[in-house]
């Protein structure tokens, strides 16, 4: 990347990619280092787009309080209640931070990116209902899950969820919990207004701008980035880089050469949604209501009847309905999936399809089903559902990350991977949900990676922002009820 070829100028750190992950950390970065120069560059137009755009599924504010999949059932019947802890966690420290930003005016009416909306789980058949029963009393023991209410009765799934109770057999056997501290999150709206505050302290945003060379030049990094439009190129360089880009995170840290990539894949899974099209049936459902996944299913295809907030406006959707395309983003190109295959990764990503075969043939059935058979998948969770009040819509792609494992040589994760290299030059985000809703957690842990020197003097100022910070809330009551109450009066979720 010679210097004299293109412009090129200077910065403290480059944020790649303009979704919720860079648009925290940008937001954490100028309340910590406001004196620093911080470029966030972004492919499309504008920011929020992929990922962390509401109808790309990024919309719920994941806090394990309906998600089934956070709470295993071992062998012996008991229900382990740690992760789902650990995930509740993480959310509230993401709550603190924009509680943070609300009081302070930088991030506006909180009605425009979150809203109470009740969490709930509903189950059918005698086994489910007693599962759920083990979860409900493994959760309501932690402070954080005390409120959660668990019900057999259909009268009172009618009073929670009209829509899931219509037209159901009463002889059916139901069980459903309900938490009235849930809330939908809009992610593409929260990022804009994130990197809207890091703007206007001194962070530029480049749209428009595809990152095309990520090279080590010393002790900092050329970043060379091309105007989609015009294809004329500069360059940026900096001490410390960041790759938040959803799926082509993955490619960028490769073409870095970083050693802590190497070994590591990616394997892509589409989505789409029903979305219901009847404002009357939209305004009879207040809930996010999560089901159990179908054997071999992701945890992100999880089928649930979400209410959720976009754009201002109330919208009601059903799915999601997994599908398969080898881009890694949804603007991506169709040669992202070969593309990442390397020397150093393809021993991992041939290992993974034997253990994995459940999920190959749950995702052949969803490529093949019908749209009849889709709608029967409402019809589950909304009896009364009728075919001319949806219509089908294209959800974002997800790129589950493929881990090296010197045992299994490559192991299929579902969940959220930091990478950061030894010398703390340069960090990425990989993965899938919930990484949105604990983005905060996952740049603080970034943060304490790459500039360990630095954390004493920022510890006063990140715990004035997030004031649970190096604590637990779910190993203090008092603590956690209060800490709940106070982000819940702050950004407008008192029900």
């Amino acid at each position: 990347m010679p210097d004299q070829t293109v412009d090129v100028t200077r910065a403290d750190a480059v944020l790649i990619g303009g979704g919720i992950a860079s648009a925290t950390l940008a937001a954490l970065l100028s309340e910590l280092e406001p004196g620093w120069r911080i470029e966030v560059i972004e492919k499309l137009d504008a920011v929020g787009q992929e990922s962390s755009d509401g109808w790309n599924n990024a919309g719920t504010g994941h806090s394990a309080l309906c998600e089934l999949n956070y709470t295993p059932q071992d062998v012996d019947g008991s229900v382990s209640p740690a992760k789902a802890i650990s995930i509740n966690e993480q959310f509230q420290v993401s709550r603190q931070l924009w509680a943070h930003l609300v009081e302070q005016g930088s991030l506006g009416d909180p009605a425009g990116f979150i809203h109470a909306v009740p969490h709930m789980s509903f189950v059918q058949g005698t086994d489910n209902a007693d599962y759920l029963r083990r979860r409900h009393e493994a959760l309501v023991a932690n402070p954080l899950f005390e409120r959660m209410e668990f019900t057999t009765s259909h009268e009172q799934l009618a009073a929670w969820a009209p829509l899931v109770a219509d037209e159901r057999p009463v002889t059916e056997s139901i069980a459903a919990t309900r938490s009235t501290d849930g809330t939908d999150v809009d992610f593409g709206e929260l990022t804009r207004r994130l990197l809207a505050h890091a703007e206007g302290v001194g962070t530029t945003v480049s749209c428009g701008q595809r990152v095309v060379s990520l090279r080590r030049l010393g002790e900092q990094w050329g970043v060379m980035a091309e105007d989609v439009r015009t294809g004329a190129r500069r360059a940026v360089r900096a001490p410390f880089v960041f790759v938040g880009a959803g799926g082509a995170s993955l490619p960028l840290l490769q073409s870095s050469g970083i050693d802590e990539i190497r070994g590591f894949g990616g394997f892509p899974i589409s989505g789409q949604w029903l979305r219901c099209t009847n404002e009357e049936v939209i305004a009879r459902h207040d809930a996010k209501v999560y089901g159990k996944a179908s054997v071999g299913a992701p945890p992100m295809s999880v089928p649930h009847l979400d209410t959720r907030f976009i754009g201002g406006r109330r919208s009601l959707m059903f799915g999601p309905y997994a599908g398969w395309s080898p881009k890694f983003l949804k603007t991506g190109s169709w040669l992202d999936l070969p593309a990442s295959v390397r020397p150093g990764n393809l021993a991992q990503m041939l290992a993974v399809a034997p253990p994995n075969l459940d999920l190959m043939a749950y995702l052949v059935s969803e490529l093949a089903a019908t749209p009849a058979k889709r709608f029967a998948s409402l019809l589950e969770y909304m009896p009364s559902a009728r075919e001319e009040d949806w219509e089908l819509v294209t959800a974002g792609q997800r790129v589950q990350v493929i881990a090296p494992d010197p045992k299994k040589v490559g192991v299929l994760q579902f969940g959220t991977q930091l990478i950061t290299a030894a010398d703390g030059s340069i960090g990425g985000m990989l993965g899938a949900s919930p990484g949105a809703s604990t983005a905060t957690e996952i740049m603080l842990g970034m943060l304490e990676r790459v500039f360990g020197s630095r954390m004493d003097a920022w510890r006063p100022r990140i715990a004035a922002m997030i004031p649970s910070y190096g604590t637990r809330l779910s190993e203090d009551p008092d603590t956690a009820r209060a800490s709940l109450d106070r982000t819940a009066g702050i950004l407008g979720l008192v029900r």
